[in-house]
């Protein structure tokens, strides 16, 4: 059957690690039950670079709330066997490699990958929760359409960016930042909180000296956060619940339509500039600084994006 034999050509899972496609870790947005930003004890920062070498700045301890942006309650990290097959068939799912044709039959899953019914019937909950999939008796568990789909999931986000969608996966995350974050820039400006600013500050020695060191990894990671922060400075709590799709942006960007991926001197400066006006209370100037940071590399339009034909 159609079914079984695409599932030949994926191996066993093995329980050794989550499988995914993607090596990038994705951080988790946390917030107190008022959903305020918390205070200075959650400053403390891990160590961004792997192997810090002087005059590297480090911070370390437990990653806090603040750093945490991007995952989502559904996501299938980090939970062992489910946790792979969710990733495999997620990423089948949104490749096109399984579609609506005919049902996904949790026995040939489970015989296919070696693992329980429980980790099946889970998985597939965990898919269905995602859009991606829908139960009904009678008619099994069958792929949905992609206007279903929770296509601001973080997972399938990443699946998305990883597999023949990449481009326009890329696109639409770029013209959502652009009309998102010039807002939240100019609503954070004066938010008043000087262990933030600090914070914002430090986030700004860390990227250029990534830049210095030409370290992707840790330029990435305090990209991220640093956005993530003006988004939950806003005070809007629906541009707060975005904070997690710019941050899956920034970590899968790769190509020139998400610019604040690569380490330069001209994307610190900026950004260092970005950081200056929200301490200054300048909205005009934050709101500028990040569109023109938004387009920082020379084959970007420095324009809004253009209408499509539909």
């Amino acid at each position: 059957m159609l079914f079984t034999r695409i599932l030949k050509l994926c191996p066993p899972i093995a329980d050794k690690g989550p499988v995914s496609t993607l090596a990038h870790p994705t951080m988790t947005p946390a917030r107190s039950a008022d959903g305020a930003i918390h205070g200075p004890v959650d400053l403390d920062r891990f160590s961004y670079a792997d192997r810090p070498t002087p005059p590297a700045p480090r911070w370390e301890g437990a990653e806090s709330d603040l750093a945490r942006v991007g995952r989502k309650t559904t996501s299938s990290r980090g939970r062992g066997l489910h946790g792979q097959l969710v990733q495999q068939l997620g990423q089948m799912i949104v490749s096109g490699d399984l579609g609506a044709d005919r049902p996904l039959v949790p026995e040939e899953i489970g015989q296919r990958f070696e693992v329980s019914r429980t980790v099946v019937r889970e998985s597939l909950r965990v898919l269905e929760a995602k859009g991606l999939v829908s139960a009904r008796p009678n008619v099994g568990t069958r792929v949905r359409p992609v206007s279903d789909w929770n296509l601001l999931d973080p997972d399938i986000i990443e699946w998305r960016a990883f597999g023949p969608q990449r481009d326009e996966q890329r696109r639409e995350l770029f013209e959502l930042r652009w009309a998102i974050e010039p807002l939240a820039s100019r609503l954070a400006s004066g938010h008043g909180r000087e262990d933030v600013q600090q914070r914002l500050a430090e986030l700004i020695e860390i990227m250029g000296h990534a830049c210095a060191q030409a370290d992707l990894g840790t330029y990435v990671r305090a990209d991220a956060e640093l956005h993530g922060l003006i988004l939950q400075l806003a005070g809007n709590r629906m541009l707060e619940h975005l904070s997690g799709i710019v941050a899956c942006a920034l970590q899968v960007s790769g190509g020139p339509a998400t610019s604040c991926e690569r380490p330069s001197e001209a994307s610190v400066g900026l950004h260092a500039r970005l950081v200056d006006a929200l301490g200054a209370g300048d909205g005009t100037s934050a709101e500028t600084t990040m569109r023109a940071l938004l387009t920082v590399h020379p084959e970007i339009e420095p324009s809004v994006p253009a209408p499509r034909e539909h």
